[in-house]
């Protein structure tokens, strides 16, 4: 009997204990909270503070420019120069390279137009082909034409040797050889063309040289205008 009236004692005496620890664990755990939460905002401004500077070389842009100290935004306007610098330089070579390869090359009055077209008269030439390939019908593509010899074994285009001056009276001059080779027999090219002021490019010398053979004219306007003077004459008067 006083086991049963004891227990019921016990267990009022227990239940506050038991419902101040059982009450008392949330603020342990609210306070746990909040210090977790200072801990994580006050290790925010130590990683900012922690950063790596900004320099010229390692600048990625990512950090805001009100971010950026004074010798930072100095590093990054740095960089920005140069590569702006850089910029404005590749487009100047791209321009000049466009440049020279529209003159000497795809223009047509560039050196390279004039050579290729001087190689397809020599090789439309019968008698040309005949000194170079020798006797009965041969084609065009047995003939071929190069400019001077280089000492590279690897280099394909060959550089045509040429070179311009202007006269007194403005007449524009092109002085031009290159070598053409056939199945029998190698000869070269001798070319000069003259150009008045606001006219075009016309043949003066169109000729082929080959070892052991006289020289042939495909273009050859003194010898044309000496003929016309000679017509032009009867008995010592010119009648044209």
């Amino acid at each position: 009997m006083l086991g049963l009236i004891a227990k019921p004692a016990i267990a009022k005496q227990i239940s506050p204990l038991y419902i101040f620890q059982a009450g008392a664990r949330p603020a342990v755990s609210h306070v746990r909270q909040q210090q977790s939460r200072s801990a994580t905002s006050s290790s925010i401004p130590n990683a900012a503070s922690r950063r790596r500077a900004v320099t010229v070389v390692n600048d990625t842009g990512r950090v805001p420019w009100t971010n950026l100290s004074t010798g930072e935004k100095f590093a990054r306007s740095t960089q920005q120069t140069f590569n702006f610098g850089l910029i404005a330089l590749g487009i100047v070579l791209t321009g000049g390279v466009a440049t020279v390869l529209w003159l000497e090359v795809f223009s047509g009055d560039s050196k390279t137009a004039y050579f290729n077209r001087a190689a397809d008269r020599v090789r439309a030439d019968p008698k040309c082909r005949e000194m170079l390939a020798g006797e009965g019908m041969h084609s065009k593509r047995e003939i071929s034409a190069y400019g001077e010899p280089s000492w590279s074994r690897w280099a394909r285009n060959r550089t045509v040797a040429s070179r311009t001056e202007t006269d007194r009276a403005g007449i524009e001059h092109l002085h031009m050889h290159f070598y053409v080779e056939g199945p029998v027999a190698k000869g070269t090219v001798n070319l000069h063309m003259a150009k008045r002021p606001g006219g075009e490019f016309e043949y003066q010398v169109l000729a082929l040289d080959v070892p052991g053979q006289v020289r042939y004219y495909l273009e050859n306007a003194s010898a044309s205008k000496l003929d016309q003077r000679k017509q032009g004459k009867m008995f010592g008067v010119r009648w044209n």
